[in-house]
């Protein structure tokens, strides 16, 4: 609950002068505050390990560490058990896809991107996990059989379906040269203070093609495809290479991909909730007074899919 969050954030042993907090969002994954200790302003985030969805804050420690020192994200300032403290930007807001449709923007997103992957693993004082979404997208679906859930009503998103296009969209990658990345790229983790992104909220930070960044990305700000295609060329680009067709439909597939974990990580959501969980990361649709729609987020994601599907299979 927030009250709960509220006083755990207010007894972490950072403070030496008595702190006053504003929430900012409170969802799934945890609680935020913006504090004010008289001096300074931190961000606090209030958040257990999520063992359902893979979640372990000792690997978050470890890749904000190695994201600030590699000049991706604010400082992570304390931690303890369920706490993290992190520094504070007062210029820093979310990110769109209305920004991200004027091209200096979106250059500086992608250099950020390149720089993250190539830059972050030298940094890193643990190994890192790997996010294969495929195998993640499968893992979720047992949970859901094994509680005997259902997605939703709708035969287009029954779990035998997903499973059938999991794996072909895992036969169409193939092999990849891991890098690592965010994997979980969307409007709050994704701040700019008009000079420099930012990335933050690493609970998901692992290794994966670059691609799947782009597409988490795509997906989560719901892009339109020319939008999403130019920004693959951008990153292409790094590297002094072509958008070709080969690149192009991992890029769907890795969309598609992604669009099944976030269907599948609503429906696990709706058998673990956090109860009384309000976020402002995602549409204001699924967005009770006082609760988190899994099952209307769940929906929403796994129809969008209907669409990358077709563009995957029409390269």
């Amino acid at each position: 609950m927030v009250e709960d969050a509220r006083r755990r954030a207010l007894e972490l042993d950072f403070w030496s002068e008595p702190v006053t907090l504003r929430s900012l969002s409170a969802g799934p994954s945890g609680h935020r505050f913006l504090a004010d200790d008289g001096m300074e302003h931190y961000i606090v985030h209030i958040g257990d390990d999520l063992p359902e969805h893979m979640v372990y804050r000792y690997n978050e420690i470890a890749v904000s560490q190695a994201a600030h020192e590699a000049g991706l994200s604010p400082a992570l300032l304390h931690y303890e058990p369920g706490a993290l403290v992190f520094e504070y930007d007062p210029d820093a807001r979310a990110t769109d896809a209305d920004d991200l449709a004027q091209p200096a923007n979106m250059d500086r997103l992608i250099g950020l991107l390149g720089q993250c992957h190539l830059d972050l693993p030298g940094r890193l004082e643990v190994p890192g996990p790997m996010f294969w979404v495929f195998h993640l997208n499968r893992r979720y679906a047992r949970l859901i059989m094994q509680h005997g859930a259902a997605l939703t009503s709708a035969p287009a998103s029954s779990l035998a379906r997903l499973m059938a296009l999991n794996d072909e969209l895992e036969a169409a990658i193939g092999a990849i040269e891991p890098v690592f990345c965010h994997n979980n790229l969307a409007i709050d983790t994704v701040l700019d203070n008009g000079e420099q992104f930012f990335l933050t909220q690493w609970q998901y930070g692992g290794w994966n093609d670059g691609l799947y960044d782009l597409a988490s990305l795509a997906t989560n700000l719901d892009l339109e495809a020319g939008a999403a295609e130019d920004m693959l060329h951008r990153y292409r680009q790094l590297t002094g290479e072509d958008a070709d067709q080969t690149s192009r439909r991992r890029f769907a597939a890795w969309k598609s991909a992604a669009l099944i974990w976030s269907g599948l990580w609503g429906g696990v959501g709706a058998m673990f909730p956090n109860p009384g969980s309000v976020s402002g990361s995602v549409p204001g649709s699924v967005l009770g007074a006082d609760h988190f729609d899994y099952t209307l987020y769940s929906q929403q994601r796994l129809d969008r899919l209907e669409a990358t599907i077709a563009e995957f299979r029409s390269i």
